[in-house]
């Protein structure tokens, strides 16, 4: 990957990640129409992850580090006999929230071989169809939206476990995460600002687990890589990312959030015609 490609690639993943229309699909749109596509491919995607994960911490900081302090403190509670579990505030009720949408990736870990074919392979028909039904998602949540919602204090765990269901399908390519996501939460009656961080916050450790888990073993073969375009892609990828989170708690609060389904209408349409012309010519459109 050329410097060049490593910029554009970063901020396209910043800005994707967090907009509802899908880092992995655009990611693999452009390497896949410029010749990028393949093993390397994946790997550099995966580290330009690592970027827009610094900005989920540094946007979302002060609950985090909340998470962490209260995660310990109930730990010593535990064995000192203390803890109470009745005895829950915020940032404890948090932790036993982002626990429960973090126990479908046990299941939906055996599907990460599928997951990362579909995304390396050549076939663009399925990037198009996840973007319409991300489209779709988007529409129906902005159907079901109310005033008001379940914030952080009244959000249950069974809207933890949706949408964390949603989390993980949302590795297909073309399937918005943040759009999945925050659009299950707000057709479950959660609030918009509480999806927002809900979702952000819960995608941080399956995106630091898809790097210990994966990055080794791709490190394993025999596959070059540029590091230094890697490491100046995930500076770009944090950058934009922190830009981008702001427009989506701007978006999401002002009820805006369903702009992009039509961008994603259309996109979809496009590149899902693109695809079956691909396919009936036997020829990959190269730009």
């Amino acid at each position: 990957m050329s410097l060049f490609d490593a910029i554009i690639q970063g901020i396209i993943q910043g800005l994707t990640e967090f907009l509802p229309v899908s880092s992995s699909g655009h990611l693999s749109l452009y390497q896949h129409f410029t010749g990028n596509s393949g093993e390397a491919a994946g790997i550099y995607s995966i580290l330009l992850h690592l970027g827009t994960l610094l900005a989920v911490f540094i946007a979302f900081r002060k609950e985090i580090i909340g998470m962490i302090v209260e995660f310990f403190r109930m730990l010593g509670e535990i064995f000192t006999g203390k803890f109470d579990r009745k005895n829950m505030n915020g940032s404890r009720r948090m932790i036993f929230l982002l626990v429960v949408s973090l126990l479908p990736l046990c299941f939906f870990y055996f599907l990460s071989d599928f997951y990362n074919s579909l995304a390396a392979d050549s076939d663009i028909v399925v990037e198009g169809l996840c973007f319409l039904l991300t489209a779709a998602l988007l529409i129906i949540s902005g159907k079901c939206v109310k005033a008001g919602g379940r914030g952080a204090d009244e959000m249950t765990w069974k809207d933890a476990l949706g949408m964390g269901i949603m989390q993980g399908i949302a590795p297909l390519p073309g399937l918005s995460r943040s759009g999945s996501t925050i659009s299950t939460g707000l057709i479950l009656g959660v609030s918009r600002e509480q999806a927002v961080s809900f979702s952000f916050i819960m995608g941080m450790p399956a995106v630091l687990a898809a790097n210990v888990l994966e990055v080794p073993e791709a490190l394993s073969g025999a596959v070059e890589i540029n590091w230094a375009a890697a490491l100046i892609g995930m500076a770009v990828a944090l950058i934009v990312g922190l830009a981008a989170i702001k427009t989506v708690k701007m978006l999401v609060t002002n009820d805006k959030f369903t702009y992009f389904a039509w961008y994603l209408l259309a996109l979809g349409a496009i590149v899902v015609a693109l695809g079956i012309y691909e396919h009936a010519v036997g020829t990959i459109i190269r730009f």
